[in-house]
């Protein structure tokens, strides 16, 4: 290897890294990469396949060898230079070498590591990088945990890839709300409109408060003078706000569903504004997300026809043990991972006709629900559909991207989730696909997020949210 500054790293990837984003090799700016041999090994046993790891596998392969095609055998030894990804060519992003291990890196591991697994194999590699190249700063990164921690045990520094981390804390994640501040009508009425269209309540106020502002984010004031608002449009330090519907009065319910608590009346408020194409709702469970979506979706589908029909599908991934295949259609093979759906729809549907009211109106809801699996999304587009995603947080960033861009015109998506349950391997609360749309889309004017605190489920339910 030739020499290298001082600042810059030399990282020794894991295999997960590239089957987890097989970008990964481009993230790296100036710092050094290098593949032991053991995980183009690995590489080669994945390839195969339908599943989201096969198709990155096959995807890193592909960029390897781009990367390595027409250069020789010194060229490769010394290192190849890694070119520019997703960045212009008027402003090219520093770039470091890729390095192949192209010979025998001879380093006796510990006798608490014995055998000769890929994962000692790589530990091998970077202990005799370590010991090699005294000079430079070798680094292990690798999403595998336990790795990581037989690393620190032999003596070798490791990293998480958190490239595709959206925050650093899920704690810093847009929650959709804000609440206004005592002083705000004193510091903002100077110079402030206000006027009545179509039924509803306006204001254009501007001032410092108003900086931080998003689209459709919701605002609002307790106390003696409550005030709930969405924010409609946003320029600078102006602003438009319009006054939420109440939709925790019994005239102004949802399918007999009324909102409990202040986020969920602004919950309701994104679902029935036909404006907003996307909506993610976050909270955990017994917080009404499935019933408020479902409610809001049917009201508009069998009552003000915006849309043909409720399309609901989630991710499948068990809580326990697989029960293994199952038989029947695509509908009938996901009838099992939807109970939260018939959970929600004996709710909607409890009707003062006796058991032959309720199976008419169970059959007519059946009749404008299509429940579908996420494996066949790919290539599809839907018109003038309500997408509901339930369980959206074990989806990954490209999924999510492969999702929401099957909506065609007149289409809504809601995505439900919560981050504090993620079933996916490698995925956390700040790299779910959720938190990752969640924060990507708070610009934009046609979406809303929203973030129910409190759940509504049952008193058994809260107690053993909190203390459990």
């Amino acid at each position: 290897m030739p020499e290298s500054t001082a600042q810059q790293r030399l990282f020794v990837l894991d295999t997960n890294v590239l089957m987890h984003d097989p970008t990964a090799l481009f993230r790296f700016e100036e710092h050094d990469i290098f593949l032991p041999m053991v995980v183009l090994e690995e590489l080669d046993k994945s390839k195969k396949g339908m599943s989201e790891v096969a198709r990155n596998v096959r995807q890193a392969s592909r960029f390897l060898d781009d990367i390595v095609a027409h250069s020789s055998k010194t060229e490769i030894d010394q290192g190849l230079s890694i070119p520019n990804f997703g960045s212009s060519e008027d402003q090219p992003v520093p770039r470091g070498r890729l390095f192949f291990q192209t010979q025998s890196l001879i380093n006796h591991l510990p006798d608490s590591l014995p055998g000769n697994t890929p994962d000692n194999s790589i530990l091998a590699a970077a202990l005799a990088l370590q010991e090699k190249r005294p000079e430079r700063h070798v680094v292990l990164i690798s999403k595998d945990i336990n790795l990581r921690i037989k690393a620190a045990i032999v003596g070798v520094p490791t990293e998480d890839y958190s490239n595709d981390q959206v925050l650093d804390d899920v704690s810093l994640l847009y929650s959709g709300t804000r609440e206004l501040p005592e002083n705000f009508w004193d510091n903002h009425s100077k110079d402030m409109e206000s006027w009545q269209e179509s039924g509803h309540t306006w204001y254009r106020v501007s001032g410092p408060d108003t900086r931080d502002w998003y689209p459709n984010q919701c605002l609002y004031m307790d106390g003696d003078s409550s005030f709930q608002a969405i924010v409609r449009e946003k320029d600078g330090d102006d602003a438009l706000i319009e006054l939420a519907d109440d939709y925790s009065n019994a005239k102004h319910s949802i399918w007999g569903i009324q909102a409990r608590n202040r986020e969920q009346n602004f919950a309701l408020n994104m679902l029935m504004d036909p404006n907003i194409d996307f909506v993610t709702l976050l909270g955990t469970a017994g917080t009404g997300k499935t019933l408020l979506t479902l409610a809001a979706g049917l009201a508009q589908v069998l009552d003000k026809s915006l849309y043909k029909e409720i399309i609901m599908t989630r991710v499948t991934v068990p809580v326990g043990e697989d029960i293994g295949f199952l038989p029947g259609t695509e509908e009938e093979k996901m009838t099992p991972w939807m109970g939260a759906l018939m959970d929600n729809l004996e709710v909607l549907t409890q009707t003062g006709g006796g058991d032959w009211g309720r199976a008419a109106a169970d059959d007519l809801l059946r009749s404008r629900i299509r429940i579908h699996s996420l494996n066949f999304m790919r290539g599809r587009t839907f018109l003038n559909k309500y997408i509901i995603l339930d369980e959206a947080q074990n989806l990954t960033a490209k999924q999510m991207k492969t999702l929401i861009t099957r909506a065609g015109p007149g289409t809504k998506v809601i995505c439900l989730g919560n981050v504090a349950q993620i079933d996916t391997p490698y995925l956390t609360e700040t790299t779910s696909g959720l938190t990752y749309v969640v924060d990507r889309f708070k610009q934009w004017p046609h979406s809303g997020h929203i973030t129910l605190l409190r759940g509504e489920r049952s008193r058994l339910a809260d107690f053993a949210s909190d203390t459990l």
